[in-house]
């Protein structure tokens, strides 16, 4: 699972916009003012004393001095209230107020923000007009605001355009189109913008290096990322906590995860904590393949460390936990999540109705959907789909109908999955014209059937004594070019068999070879038999020695 998310390794430009001290008079509130961890409510209160105090200065005479009015515009950019920005420097210009070009740069940035690139271009020609010289900020953060709204090749353009004017970047602006580039799947041109900078007497920073490692990654070029990063030590730059969280992330796709383990011991060694991105990223990892014992370790680890696990370590070790079928353990960690003071998701939520459902424990999967209802969470279309799947199966499909209704109500759509699912019952139930009209709504709302899913009605023809239909949707998903897979194959062999239709059933083995499709032993052991059934034992042994000579036969 790819879990660092790109924002954690985009560069944070906050630093490219200037930073004022709060202009309140209390002192008890300079340290908090413009701070994200604020509520709302106390938000809004500094918001508002800001707004009051600005519009009184823009009546004051004489004029305060242009860095006051700045303190002000530049907390309210901390609290990203862009809107507000605009609308005061506006009553600022009818009072006949001039801006200067810290004033002009924050309007830049808040035009950037709010993806009016138009206007934002139209500031900076005004820099020009008022005979200002536009520094690397104000550069940067158009250069940042084209990247961010997807124009990177514009943002090239301007680059490529101001150095030609004899303007000069710095590392801060190198870095955002790095980021861009990579964004947009350019990860080629971001490495051989590395290069080039370099020439330029700019010395790579290890957010460069962070960012193209990561795409590197994401691209599945793990060789060359562990190369950079390589390069990137050879070359004197530390490895931040980001660079060592990504090369685990790296080890982890590339399912080395004794090695993501030692590199962890290392990085302790040298000093860099892991944090909770790096434990969870491996936790995660060794869950996936069913290595709890190690994930426990990696946890204690962890604990040892004093970095607290949250629900996405815990959500992983309850899903390890159901894969080795070790539900009671599963259970513990899903109740421990409360006791640790963390808010189970949604997603823990489904994990554990999955697990339970796929363990036969419908009633307690049950009442843990209507404990989501109690918390007054919505469950999403993957934790209905998980109930409707165990209710299915279990034989309750009555039950399920109310869970289809309340999922519109709450407009929670039902996906491939829960159709499949759906028609999966009707089929085992022989509710055959049910599952074809099922099959007709989802394409009619624009759900395509997967595999899975034709397979499961095709099966469901042929074991209701609807072979012609069964055949009739073969035939026309082999037309249509479908993926028929072995599974798709072995079902209508299967059908052709149990009919006596053998010769068909050979045909349709012949078919399946040339379409480049190999038999399993399972398809070997339809015909072997059924060919035996016909007391054909002469075919049933030349198969039979095509098995054994493919290595299908088990010992």
């Amino acid at each position: 699972m790819m879990w660092i998310s790109r924002s954690r390794l985009r560069f944070d430009l906050s630093s490219s916009i200037p930073k004022y001290h709060p202009f309140l008079s209390n002192p008890s509130s300079l340290s908090s003012f413009g701070s994200h961890t604020q509520t709302p409510l106390l938000e809004d209160h500094y918001v508002h004393q800001a707004v009051f105090q600005f519009e009184s200065m823009i009546r004051t005479r004489p004029v305060p001095p242009m860095y006051e009015f700045g303190k002000i515009l530049g907390s309210l950019t901390k609290m990203k209230r862009y809107p507000t920005i605009i609308f005061l420097t506006k009553q600022m210009e009818i009072k006949g107020i001039h801006h200067n070009l810290v004033t002009l740069n924050i309007l830049i940035n808040c035009f950037c923000h709010l993806s009016q690139m138009t206007f934002a271009f139209s500031i900076f020609g005004k820099i020009f007009k008022l005979g200002y010289h536009p520094t690397v900020v104000t550069l940067t953060t158009l250069m940042r605001g084209l990247c961010t709204n997807g124009e990177v090749r514009k943002a090239l353009n301007f680059h490529d355009k101001m150095v030609a004017q004899g303007f000069r970047f710095n590392e801060v602006g190198y870095g955002t189109l790095i980021q861009g580039l990579c964004h947009i799947g350019e990860t080629n041109a971001a490495i051989q913008l590395l290069r080039i900078i370099e020439v330029r007497s700019i010395k790579p920073n290890v957010v460069m290096y962070n960012t193209i490692i990561h795409h590197l990654f994401i691209d599945g070029r793990a060789n060359e990322a562990f190369d950079l990063y390589s390069e990137m030590v050879a070359k004197g730059i530390s490895p931040t906590i980001v660079t060592c969280t990504t090369l685990v992330y790296g080890f982890c796709i590339l399912h080395h995860l004794q090695e993501a383990i030692d590199f962890i011991n290392e990085m302790i060694s040298n000093n860099i904590r892991p944090n909770i991105y790096t434990y969870s990223i491996l936790i995660d990892a060794l869950c996936k393949e069913g290595r709890i014992r190690q994930a426990k370790n990696v946890l204690a680890m962890m604990v040892r460390a004093y970095v607290k696990p949250n629900i996405f370590t815990l959500t992983s070790l309850m899903d390890g936990y159901y894969l080795v079928n070790e539900v009671k353990n599963a259970k513990h960690v899903f109740n421990l999540i409360t006791k640790l003071g963390v808010t189970p998701t949604v997603h823990s939520y489904s994990i554990m109705i999955n697990g339970l459902c796929k363990s036969k424990k419908v009633d307690e999967a049950m009442n843990l959907f209507q404990d989501m209802h109690k918390r007054n969470m919505v469950p999403d279309t993957v934790t209905y789909s998980s109930l409707i799947d165990g209710l299915c199966k279990s034989g309750r499909i009555a039950y399920v109908w109310d869970l289809i209704y309340e999922m519109h109500d709450r407009n929670q759509q039902p996906d491939v999955i829960t159709y499949t699912c759906l028609i999966d019952a009707l089929c085992k139930n022989y509710h055959l014209d049910k599952a074809f009209e099922l099959l007709k709504t989802m394409m009619e709302k624009g759900i395509q059937p997967d595999m899975y899913t034709w397979n499961i009605l095709i099966d469901g023809m042929c074991k209701g004594g609807r072979l012609e239909k069964a055949q009739e949707i073969f035939q026309d998903l082999l037309i249509k070019g479908y993926p028929l897979d072995v599974r798709s194959y072995s079902i209508m062999i299967h059908g052709f068999c149990k009919k006596g239709l053998v010769d068909e059933a050979l045909s349709l083995w012949s078919k399946m070879e040339n379409n480049g499709c190999l038999p399993d032993a399972i398809a070997f052991e339809i015909i072997i038999t059924a060919l035996f059934e016909k007391d054909e034992t002469d075919k049933a042994d030349t198969f039979l020695c095509e098995m054994i000579s493919r290595g299908l036969l088990k010992s």
